[in-house]
């Protein structure tokens, strides 16, 4: 009976330590597309597209497709965070996740 026990002890005491292993965060793996922990693509389909589309081809805001040509990241970042008058509302989108959609939008060549 106790090499029963202790057999069962080593099993749980391994389950434990390896559940412990792994859980890293793999950022290759997790769909960022800024570098960061911020996937902006994923920021901007729920927050913007309703206005300026799912494939930033304009709706009721204008087509953000090739706003990286017309206006730098700060300019950007800033329209996001103030609005604009016209119907942008600002404050939609805060803190780094702002940042990353600011940075990815001004890609947009």
């Amino acid at each position: 009976m106790k090499t029963k026990s202790k057999f069962a002890a080593a099993i749980f005491g391994a389950a434990l330590v390896l559940g412990a292993c792994g859980g890293g965060n793999d950022d290759s793996a997790s769909g960022d597309k800024d570098g960061g922990n911020v996937d902006a693509d994923k920021v901007y389909q729920a927050n913007c597209a309703t206005c300026h589309g799912g494939n930033l081809e304009g709706k009721n805001g204008p087509e953000l497709a090739h706003i990286g040509k017309e206006l730098k990241e700060d300019e950007i970042h800033d329209i996001i965070e103030n609005g604009k008058s016209g119907g942008m509302p600002g404050g939609l989108i805060k803190g780094e996740e702002l940042d990353a959609v600011a940075k990815w939008l001004s890609e947009k060549k």
